[in-house]
């Protein structure tokens, strides 16, 4: 006798869907799994024997064949074992069949028979989704996370003998339907912050250039000798970012699901990762043995800061012109490839020598050949990729205790960013893109420059030598500015202030 039903397994940020087949002969009992599996889904076999043994059902003393279609794909995920016991008890004729409709099981097994969350819910459902499959068999612990999948039919499953149960029409699970999807972050949440904007101590231009790099999604760089707080700032920008949408909230989840451990936990807010400069290569981009998404992927949405952007190694800073160009980044492996978004906002920051202290009255002791191997890891391609440049300068002491919180111009600048947001949305037609997006073709169409402006960004382009990148860029950095100030069309204004950031002389100069 034989049966059949579906699963799905995580292929990067998708997945592919599985058929499990299973087939019974009066041979030696014992269970044989194929279909190009890892160790993972070969030990189901130990957890199937428990988990029926526990639930007290019976399982067929029989050569037991599963077969994981297509058999030229790897499997690794033991989400399988849910979908195996299902083809077991109907192979052997324990169940007369499944309700009517395509559906899928997905889910580990304990050796007690209950259920255990397995990794990338959120991404099987989608491609299950779009293959036609409405239903879903899934861990009960699961359940959190999947309902943020609009338009599906969720069955959450505690232990197999509940599963059989349900499918005998002996104890019916109720099902749960999504609808639109059955999470949504109110609007007026404000985030989590540990550093607010206003606890910063003057430095306007770069605060100005913070709300700048909010509002738009652009690439920010700050460059200052040590302890102006540049570090500060960055952290500071995650209060005046809008909250995630539920679209947003689906992205991000299901990424952080794919690289952690935490099935449960929903990411309610923009991620902010801070990797060290002494971090892999593969922890970075992601990959590894087995491909996980890294620090780019896991800021989608979010903020990337790189606290000292020279000291991190060459390969990782070039290793980012794809994500920071495309906004997903392509992990390349003999056995396989996977594909992750990587939307984010690189922060970067950087003293202007080794030691830190070059053009300040400290003095610098670094030789002029350790200054050029220090900047020499910032190549062109990269500079090129970032937005706004800005220096962050010495405070004077004395005013470092003078000024008091103000949360209420903090949320002031944080309504103006959600209103230049709201207005690129309409702009964009609500596809998810902001101004940093922006393709040539949306800024000839979209930018609406007056023609006193484009004179003097034709003028300054030639006497500053920018590419036809930093060109562009400059555009889009105007366009955010004038969103910020509810202009329909960029003017002098916005250029004029867009060309102040477009400088990496001040930082990159040789000495």
């Amino acid at each position: 006798m034989g049966a059949s039903v579906q699963s799905i397994i995580s292929n990067g940020s998708d997945g592919t869907i599985v058929d499990i087949e299973c087939h019974l002969s009066n041979n030696l009992p014992n269970i044989i799994i194929v279909g190009f599996a890892n160790k993972a889904v070969d030990e189901a076999r130990e957890r199937i024997r428990g988990a029926f043994a526990t639930s007290l059902i019976m399982l067929p003393r029989k050569r037991v064949i599963i077969n994981l279609a297509p058999a030229d794909i790897p499997k690794a995920d033991s989400g399988f074992d849910l979908a195996i016991a299902v083809a077991i008890l109907l192979a052997n004729g324990q169940l007369s069949g499944l309700p009517r409709g395509k559906q899928a099981f997905i889910g580990e097994l304990g050796l007690d028979g209950t259920t255990r969350a397995v990794r990338g819910i959120i991404g099987k459902l989608l491609t299950g989704r779009a293959n036609g499959i409405r239903t879903f068999y899934i861990p009960a612990t699961n359940l959190p996370q999947a309902q943020l999948v609009p338009k599906v039919t969720l069955v959450p499953v505690k232990n197999l003998q509940q599963l059989y149960g349900h499918l005998t029409h002996l104890l019916p699970i109720k099902p749960v339907k999504t609808g639109s999807g059955r999470y949504r972050l109110p609007a007026t949440k404000a985030p989590t912050v540990n550093v607010h904007l206003s606890e910063v101590v003057g430095q306007e231009q770069a605060k100005r250039a913070l709300e700048i790099a909010a509002a738009g999604g652009h690439n920010v760089f700050f460059g200052g000798p040590p302890g102006t707080g540049k570090s500060m700032l960055a952290k500071a920008l995650a209060s005046i970012l809008p909250p995630l949408n539920g679209e947003e909230i689906l992205e991000v989840t299901h990424l952080h699901s794919l690289a952690g451990r935490d099935y449960e936990h929903i990411v309610t807010e923009r991620p902010f990762r801070s990797p060290h400069h002494s971090a892999s290569h593969a922890a970075v981009l992601g990959g590894g043995n087995k491909l996980r998404p890294g620090e780019i992927s896991l800021a989608h949405r979010g903020v990337l800061f790189f606290d000292e952007l020279p000291e991190f190694s060459r390969e990782t800073l070039e290793a980012l012109r794809q994500p920071l160009e495309d906004r997903v980044i392509s992990i390349a492996r003999v056995k396989e490839t996977a594909e992750y978004p990587a939307n984010f906002m690189l922060v970067a920051t950087a003293n202007p020598c080794p030691c830190g202290y070059y053009g300040t009255d400290k003095g610098c002791r670094c030789l002029p050949s350790a200054m050029l191997r220090y900047r020499g890891k910032l190549s062109g391609p990269i500079l090129d990729r970032i937005d706004l440049y800005t220096s962050v300068h010495k405070i004077e002491h004395d005013k470092l205790l003078v000024q008091a919180l103000d949360l209420k111009a903090e949320e002031k600048v944080r309504q103006r960013v959600i209103r230049a947001r709201k207005q690129q949305a309409k702009r964009f037609r609500h596809s998810g893109k902001l101004n940093a997006d922006m393709t040539n073709g949306d800024i000839r169409q979209l930018s609406r420059i007056n023609p006193e402006a484009g004179v003097l960004l034709n003028r300054a382009a030639v006497k500053r030598g920018l590419s036809a990148r930093g060109y562009m860029r400059t555009i889009k950095v105007a366009r955010t500015i004038a969103d910020l100030e509810a202009s329909l069309i960029i003017t002098v204004a916005h250029i004029s202030e867009a060309l102040g950031y477009c400088s990496t002389q001040n930082f990159f100069s040789k000495p």
